[in-house]
């Protein structure tokens, strides 16, 4: 692959973050009509030349879930039957992690599911930012590159807050990889919420692991979707004696009541970044947005120029 023979597109998920990408790489995006039939079909057709070229797709696979995931399928189709010399698949929101596993019998683990229907369309390679969990890498035979925003969150909390007071926290046991990243590459000292039942019908027991005693503490997530186990760290940490508490989550899928949630909860602010899209007037006063543009931007490059994406992350 050559920085002369790539091409980007944007599937119709998160326009806005694909015209952010192109523009940082000095191009156009693509031209590809979508549409759809009166029976609610999708229709793709790709308006220019792409033979011979590398092709770089950009489409979050976010509400609707399941309309975004099939434009998805059939835009790698079109391009695959356009005679490109490869696919290179954007996913900046990866539908169905959260079904990585089975948990009780005849479940399905649907995210395996889905890597195996990008593969079989004929993708080359996917490219990620923050998988729910990290074997859905795994699930995948093809190459894959698992961006993560955490250096976008670290720039942004250097930019913003001192740091001789801050704290980051795990809302619960199972992020604490996740939170032990970012305070080890900003160098400040982490804090887990602890949650757990000791017996049955016996009240839920919860500790602070780590010192929030007048701390800024902030609190991150790879998903924030209802806002049900991030308003509740919140509310306990300033229960615990935290000064302040901010949120960070990487996908804002922030359903159903999770914006006046937020809105009403002890968090003083909440940044979530542009993985999907939501119009400005969605976000209440307290939710601010930060891209992850340059981040995919510059792993393009590094891809066109065969040189290492993962040391972006060093």
């Amino acid at each position: 692959m050559d920085n002369s023979s790539y091409a980007i597109f944007s599937g119709s998920s998160n326009i806005a973050l694909s015209k952010e990408v192109s523009s940082f790489l000095g191009r156009n995006l693509g031209a590809v009509n979508i549409t759809r039939f009166s029976d609610g079909e999708i229709y793709v057709r790709v308006e220019e030349s792409v033979r011979g070229k590398d092709i770089f797709l950009i489409q979050s696979t976010s509400s609707p879930v399941n309309e975004r995931l099939m434009e998805l399928l059939i835009m790698v189709d079109a391009f695959k039957r356009a005679s490109v010399s490869s696919i290179n698949v954007i996913i900046p929101y990866f539908c169905y992690a959260r079904q990585d596993r089975k948990v009780r019998g005849r479940e399905p683990i649907s995210a395996k599911l889905v890597a195996n229907l990008i593969e079989r369309a004929g993708v080359d390679r996917v490219i990620g930012i923050d998988f729910h969990t990290g074997q859905i890498q795994g699930f995948f035979d093809i190459l894959v590159d698992h961006l993560t925003a955490i250096p976008v969150f670290d720039s942004y909390l250097r930019s913003n807050f001192e740091l001789d007071n801050l704290v980051i926290v795990s809302p619960d046991i199972g992020g604490v990889g996740r939170a032990r990243v970012l305070a080890e590459r900003m160098g400040v000292p982490l804090a887990v919420v602890d949650k757990r039942r000791p017996l049955p019908n016996q009240a839920e027991a919860v500790n602070i692991i780590g010192d929030v005693i007048g701390k800024r503490c902030v609190v991150i997530d790879d998903i924030v979707d209802t806002g049900g186990t991030m308003v509740e760290a919140a509310h306990i940490l300033k229960k615990n004696g935290a000064k302040e508490v901010l949120g960070v989550a990487t996908h804002g899928i922030l359903s159903g009541p999770a914006v006046e949630r937020l809105t009403k909860s002890d968090f003083s602010h909440f940044i979530v970044t542009n993985t999907i899209y939501h119009p400005d007037e969605f976000y209440g006063p307290k939710i601010k947005i930060i891209s992850v543009a340059r981040l995919i931007a510059e792993s393009i490059k590094r891809i066109a120029l065969s040189e290492s994406v993962s040391e972006l992350f060093r």
